[in-house]
């Protein structure tokens, strides 16, 4: 099959999140399965042009926008058998950030109508958009007269990420105004319009696929969903194990593998050392990489962290969010010299250190569509404490009620003495220490979370939908 695939981010190129992380690794797996797929990327500003080969210029051509056109060029270039083409108009696409621009509406809306105008000429047999920030290209396909042919798939990575923003954008780019009875008069939200016209709506797991059709989790678009139950599927993240991989990583102070796993303590050594900790083989050492935003859990990992360090753990945390939390934060780091190192920012090498030096690895998201991070922390024999919910739930399994294939630790109740339990059971059997700690981690190291098989669910999810566009 001709896939397109639309987003804002992807890795290695422009990465915020977990979005950069699918849409950098799952066209490869698709494109290794003998498929022809080309990736759509803004050309941002941080994006650097010579790293990657990027051509100055490119095909152009004039993009309907308001009353007026502007050109954009289309430089593209090759990577791992997939065609990577690059959207360019320095006035209404280059930012610096991917977000966070006050015009971050307009700037997708155009870029929507931009990729819509290269995929007209070559109609492809799928488009597959994600999240709210490529959402309106999926109601461009489906009024295209030209594109009938083609199936579209919207993936949503974050339900809670809707791209609400005035209906003006829709004029800009050619669409109607008509109102959807879930927005607001004179709004325009692109996630539930891509919801409700897609031929197929996908979610990072069948878990949150699930939870998303309830008030709980719904975000007010649990009606919608519904609505649409029939044409709605979960299909569980990969990683692509290429890049994570303790056995090769560039990264890392010290290689390993499950077969010989010794490298550990030396990365475990050399991250105290990194990070000014009292270098201790035998005290747990906590991993965080994440948003210190409460959707991450912030507020629960706030209430748990002074019981870790005063029982004898270690912790490393590694991310930036809400400026309150962030604060605290600083100011305990400042009270915890030897026991707490505290990076505000994103180092992508830092945080592969981390995964590779913590014993245990703390996720406990309020809510969470997918999460890499526990199917990272597996690959490098770091044992997860997750919350269960979402992909969370549905890809670790807690190691004390099944001691067979039990591969981390989890909690059901979000509060925060329910995740200090689980910190509890975690530092005990990691204070065991071994065979049985060695087994489970050598056990989840062996685990396969690369992409073969959700890429191959991805291919069945096209042909349902290129069957229920024909259908229609």
């Amino acid at each position: 099959m001709r896939i397109s695939f639309v987003s804002a981010e992807a890795a290695p190129y422009a990465k915020v999140g977990g979005l950069a992380d699918v849409a950098g690794s799952l066209p490869q797996a698709l494109a290794a399965l003998g498929h022809e797929v080309t990736l759509y990327l803004p050309l941002h500003g941080q994006i650097d042009r010579s790293r990657f080969g990027i051509p100055a210029k490119g095909q152009t051509r004039s993009v309907p926008f308001g009353a007026r056109k502007a050109r954009v060029s289309y430089p593209e270039t090759t990577r791992d058998g997939v065609r990577v083409v690059f959207v360019d108009n320095a006035k209404l696409i280059a930012r610096e950030r991917v977000y966070g621009a006050a015009d971050d509406n307009k700037r997708y809306a155009f870029f929507c109508r931009a990729v819509f105008e290269a995929l007209r000429e070559s109609p492809p047999d799928v488009v597959h958009a994600h999240d709210w920030h490529a959402a309106l290209l999926i109601p461009l396909v489906a009024r295209a007269r030209s594109m009938r042919a083609t199936a579209t798939v919207f993936t949503i990575h974050n339900l809670a990420y809707q791209g609400r923003t005035s209906a003006d954008v829709l004029k800009l780019i050619g669409l109607p105004r008509a109102r959807l009875p879930i927005e607001d008069p004179g709004e325009c939200n692109p996630m539930a319009r891509a919801i409700a016209t897609a031929d197929i709506v996908s979610t990072v797991s069948e878990q949150y696929a699930k939870e998303i059709l309830t008030p709980e989790f719904g975000e007010r678009l649990e009606a919608l969903l519904r609505s649409r139950g029939r044409r709605l599927a979960g299909i569980v993240n990969g990683i692509d194990v290429v890049s994570f991989d303790p056995a090769t990583d560039p990264s890392i102070p010290a290689h390993y593998s499950a077969s010989d796993p010794s490298g550990k303590a030396r990365d475990k050594a050399a991250l105290q050392r990194e990070g000014s900790l009292t270098i201790d083989a035998t005290a747990p050492v906590f991993g965080v990489v994440g948003r210190l935003v409460e959707q991450k859990g912030v507020d629960l990992l706030t209430a748990a962290a002074p019981g870790l360090l005063s029982s004898g753990g270690q912790l490393v945390v590694l991310g930036s969010g809400d400026p309150a939390y962030e604060a605290k934060w600083r100011d305990l780091a400042a009270r915890s010299a030897g026991k707490l190192w505290l990076t505000l920012g994103f180092d992508a090498a830092l945080a592969q250190r981390i995964y590779a030096g913590s014993d245990l690895f703390l996720m406990p998201s309020r809510f969470e569509p997918c999460g890499l991070g526990q199917l990272i922390s597996f690959r490098y024999g770091t044992i997860p404490v997750v919350h269960a919910v979402g992909g969370l739930a549905e890809t670790v399994r807690d190691a004390d009620a099944d001691p067979v294939k039990g591969n981390g630790f989890s909690f059901s109740r979000y509060a925060a003495d329910a995740f200090a339990d689980a910190i509890v059971r975690a530092t005990a059997r990691f204070r065991a220490g071994g065979a049985p700690w060695r087994g489970l981690v050598e056990r989840v190291m062996r685990e396969d979370h690369s992409w073969n098989a959700s890429a191959r669910r991805y291919v069945d999810l096209y042909k349902k939908a290129a069957r229920l566009r024909r259908a229609s």
